[in-house]
């Protein structure tokens, strides 16, 4: 038997666009993150890079639950001694929101060459005006879906 592994240079890659507001940081990063590995493919395959481009707009109007706009903290360090930045959510969001989403989805990735590659399909803007119309993005299905709606329907297949 032989081991199919699919063609890099064979697959075309496709182009998503992802409306951001209102969604969930978490629930919406891990859905890019799946797409930019290409997991929604039938030939996926971990080692190699597969994904398709996603761009991201309104990444200013992202959603977050609880405390986490004052309780969740960026850190930075610049190499020298008491060189440690930190910086809250609040703080980022009011700054570079696009970065908030684009650190998101790089903790959801590989580390190493295969995940800077992936981010490197990541394009996020802050407003909905985006320089990708030409590559015809298509709406990526976001799942939003809360603990309770998921409880619930669990409980109405069983």
């Amino acid at each position: 038997m032989k081991t199919y592994v699919p063609n890099v240079a064979a697959t075309a890659a496709k182009w998503w666009i992802v409306d951001a507001a209102g969604q969930n940081l978490g629930r919406l990063s891990t859905q890019i993150a799946a797409v930019l590995r290409g997991k929604h493919r039938p030939d996926f395959a971990p080692h190699l890079d597969l994904g398709d481009h996603v761009v991201v707009i309104n990444a200013s109007s992202v959603a977050v639950t609880g405390n986490r706009m004052a309780d969740k903290r960026y850190y930075r360090h610049s190499g020298y001694p008491g060189g440690l930045h930190e910086r809250t959510l609040e703080e980022l969001m009011g700054s570079h929101p696009e970065r908030v989403v684009k650190l998101a989805v790089r903790g959801m990735l590989p580390r190493g060459r295969l995940g800077r590659q992936l981010l490197g399909k990541l394009r996020v803007y802050s407003a909905a005006e985006h320089p990708h119309a030409p590559q015809q993005p298509v709406a990526l299905p976001i799942k939003d879906t809360s603990r309770a709606e998921r409880r619930a329907e669990q409980g109405a297949r069983s």
